[in-house]
């Protein structure tokens, strides 16, 4: 009976010497599918890393390619504006060269019959003050204007009929209608509202434009009436704002008396500002003296502690 539980036992540890060899047989195959599994894994591993470098390589060079092709045609682009603006520049220069030519044309022609109407209007008062010195009758005031007459206002005899050549009213109304200048009024005001005096233009210069404007814009006005606007004028195309103010505040009654005050006050302030520059100098002369009796006071002292120090020094056994 014990060796039947000897043998019973034994045949159990048999059992479970067999079970464990079988664990350790299936641990060791489970084992070598885990290296195996993870040696794929790996190998996935690997394989997905190199198509996503691929992949990135490919992108990469599409988005390279892409770039260059965009700023290529960027580049291309930018070009054409640059020769568009060019151009444009050159249209633009020559429209300004030729607009100029064109306003230098139209201030030649108006000039040269400003110049024309200003000469003809010189001429027939020259001529009305010789003719009345002279009490010349009408037949020889007719011989004389017209044989006087020279360029372009002698192609004005040939529109007259010859039997009104004798008449001097004709020929001028003739010569009123060729040079006058009513047609120019609006033109001289206009010229005198606009008118501002000039970099280093003097007073007395602007006064007699003015005048001159005056004369012809407001030639039927009565004198008082004239002088009264002149002045205004006048100080509305002074430059300096302190003159033109102070001058404005006077309320001169004509052109002469504007002149006169504007150019007291421009003689008074120039002088008050020679007057300030020499108290300027008489200051910095001043300080400059109080400087050097301090600095002269003060290399005294030094040079008296000098030599209270050295006799100091010598008394010492």
């Amino acid at each position: 009976m014990v060796n039947t539980r000897s043998q019973t036992k034994m045949a159990e540890n048999a059992d479970l010497l067999f079970l464990l060899s079988e664990m350790k047989k299936s641990m060791a195959k489970g084992q070598e599918e885990i290296k195996k599994g993870q040696e794929g894994m790996r190998k996935v591993q690997e394989e997905m890393r190199k198509g996503q470098e691929e992949m990135k390589n490919q992108i990469q060079s599409h988005v390279e390619s892409e770039v260059g092709e965009i700023k290529d045609h960027f580049n291309s682009c930018i070009e054409r504006i640059e020769e568009d603006v060019q151009s444009l520049k050159r249209e633009i220069g020559e429209v300004n060269s030729e607009v100029e030519r064109k306003i230098e044309e139209v201030e030649d022609k108006t000039n040269g019959q400003i110049s024309d109407i200003r000469r003809t209007t010189v001429f027939k008062t020259q001529f009305d003050v010789v003719s009345s010195a002279n009490e010349w009758n009408n037949r020889v005031k007719v011989s004389q204007f017209v044989a006087s007459l020279r360029g372009s206002a002698v192609e004005v005899l040939q529109g007259i009929p010859s039997d009104k050549l004798t008449d001097l009213t004709t020929i001028e109304n003739a010569l009123e209608a060729r040079f006058g200048d009513s047609h120019l009024t609006q033109f001289y005001r206009t010229e005198l509202k606009t008118r501002r005096q000039k970099p280093g233009e003097s007073l007395q210069v602007l006064a007699a434009d003015v005048e001159r404007l005056m004369t012809l814009a407001y030639a039927k006005c009565p004198q008082d009436v004239r002088d009264s606007l002149a002045g205004q004028y006048f100080v509305d195309a002074i430059r300096e704002e302190d003159t033109q103010y102070a001058t404005r505040l006077m309320d001169a009654k004509d052109l002469k008396s504007a002149l006169t005050y504007s150019m007291k006050y421009k003689a008074a302030k120039t002088v008050s500002k020679t007057s300030r520059n020499v108290r300027s100098i008489e200051i910095e002369d001043g300080t400059g003296k109080e400087k050097d009796e301090k600095f002269d006071c003060l290399l005294k002292t030094l040079e008296k502690l000098l030599n209270n120090h050295i006799a100091g020094k010598k008394n010492t056994p």
